[in-house]
């Protein structure tokens, strides 16, 4: 599935007609990074691909979607399938896989997420901020959320709810895995 993130951001901004560099002057990400997400060595957190969706003029969901299905949508437990992963590289270990719940309902305007965030997820904590609101709650193991200046760890049951327009990270804290459901709000 990661390729296919690759491949679908190439093709929207080449249906675009749009360079590397040009995308990169859109989104302020640099080309050797665009270029890494397009062939497949790179996978970003949501922050960097929610740039690059906006200045292609398409959802974020756009990137995961191959097929539309009607309401209501009911996603079962045991049917998800990883829809992508983060990592820093081809070479670097997974930090947070996701597995999207409103895959296939074009008309949606939240991004709902089952996600692992694994221990790497909270080694290195690059803030981002964009546009919307996030949702979460803690299913298993510790959650560390960087907002603004403070810092929160949150347990099991835990739930946060934050304007992501505030820098933000939000890993996993310690050396166990840890799983969250995660609405994403990103306007229009």
């Amino acid at each position: 599935m990661n390729k296919h993130l690759g491949n679908r951001v190439a093709e929207f901004r080449e249906k675009r007609g749009l360079s590397v560099d040009d995308l990169a002057g859109r989104t302020g990400l640099e080309p050797d990074f665009l270029r890494a997400v397009e062939q497949d060595d790179l996978y970003p957190s949501l922050g960097p691909l929610l740039k690059i969706a906006r200045s292609l003029g398409v959802r974020l969901g756009t990137f995961l979607d191959d097929q539309v299905t009607s309401d209501p949508l009911i996603r079962r437990m045991a049917d998800r399938q990883q829809q992508f992963t983060t990592h820093r590289g081809a070479k670097a270990p997974a930090e947070v896989v996701f597995y999207s719940l409103g895959m296939g309902k074009s008309d949606r305007h939240m991004e709902p997420f089952y996600i692992e965030m694994l221990p790497e997820s909270g080694k290195e904590k690059p803030l981002s901020s964009h546009e919307g609101e996030e949702f979460i709650v803690v299913i298993s193991g510790e959650v560390e959320l960087f907002y603004g200046q403070e810092q929160y760890t949150l347990l099991p049951g835990d739930s946060v709810y934050y304007n992501s327009v505030v820098p933000h990270h939000i890993g996993c804290k310690g050396e166990n895995k840890a799983e969250i459901y995660a609405v994403l709000y990103f306007p229009e």
